[in-house]
């Protein structure tokens, strides 16, 4: 065995102990590690560059995810409150009236998921009321954004709304929130011109958030976890792919996840959109990862995951 390997698998049972949750048992990652077969160099040397991939792939398990939402909360919603309080009130104000502006424009917040109440942002809310510990009728499904009076015409709900807050797990290239929120957030603005709008998902690529702030009508769009270029496999800052062990090399890298992926998901080898990512959460791994890593459709190739995606069913 060679020392890579034994470094790799040394390595990888310390995070699955530490970080993966205890879920993936060696014989789990041996039936993985089974899907490469040689197709573009030898079984053996496949597999260990699959394993030098796995080892630096970014896992958020449930722990994490909570202390991200907490962070959501606090750095994109409340602290941005408190400042714009501080500059509306005059100098000498007491603490409780502070403290009242405060619980005031939280009243006058909603919290939405992105998608319907299925999909993984919804999923989130829970977490998120939880870990900020705030009351449910703070949160709305978008449906109940809207209602319709005596004559058919639709107005805002609840007029005292000034800030829609909407949350998700992965801005990816930024398409999928465009679409969700193209008529959406239009109808928000006219309907509710006093309103301000916000997207804010837990991690972001640069060029997702960039997408979404251009060609949407988003007062505001902010992550908690931006993902620069380095966190693409094959860019040229990649973060894997530097130093990499004398045993391992990149043009073996780039054939082998391009010639898989491509079995696998033809025209979105390197994930959605060309994603590149190696990213899964505890909930869902996105489709902007590597197929390599969560590619288990029956029936499509014969695959077995590591990080399983559960994708959405249309």
């Amino acid at each position: 065995m060679s020392s890579t390997l034994e470094e790799l698998k040394e390595k990888i049972l310390v995070l699955n102990t530490q970080l993966w949750e205890n879920k993936k048992t060696w014989p789990q990652i041996q039936q993985w590690l089974d899907n490469f077969t040689g197709q573009v160099s030898t079984r053996e040397g496949e597999q260990l560059h699959a394993l030098y991939l796995l080892s630096h792939f970014l896992y958020f398990g449930s722990r994490e995810i909570r202390e991200l939402l907490r962070s959501l909360f606090q750095d994109l919603v409340l602290y941005p409150i408190l400042s714009e309080i501080r500059v509306k009130m005059a100098n000498g104000t007491s603490l409780d009236s502070f403290k009242q502006a405060v619980t005031n424009e939280l009243q006058n917040t909603r919290f939405l998921g992105v998608g319907n109440p299925s999909e993984s942002g919804c999923h989130l809310l829970y977490f998120f009321r939880q870990e900020n510990q705030l009351p449910k009728d703070l949160f709305c499904e978008t449906h109940k954004i809207f209602q319709r009076g005596t004559g058919g015409a639709r107005s805002a709900r609840e007029p005292t709304v000034t800030r829609y807050v909407f949350i998700d797990d992965l801005c990816g290239s930024g398409t999928q929130a465009e679409g969700y929120s193209r008529d959406l957030i239009e109808e928000i603005n006219n309907l509710a011109p006093n309103a301000k709008t916000y997207y804010f998902p837990l991690f972001a690529t640069f060029g997702g958030l960039d997408h979404v702030r251009r060609n949407t009508k988003f007062s505001g769009v902010d992550t908690v976890f931006e993902l620069d270029q380095s966190y693409k496999l094959f860019a040229r800052e990649s973060r894997v792919l530097a130093d990499l062990p004398s045993d391992l090399d990149q043009p073996t890298f780039e054939k082998m996840v391009s010639h898989y992926g491509e079995l696998l998901c033809p025209g979105d080898g390197l994930g959605f959109e060309n994603g590149q990512l190696m990213l899964g959460f505890h909930h869902n791994t996105p489709d902007n990862t590597l197929p390599i890593f969560w590619y288990s459709e029956t029936s499509g190739p014969k695959w077995t995951p590591i990080f399983r995606r559960y994708p959405k069913i249309y």
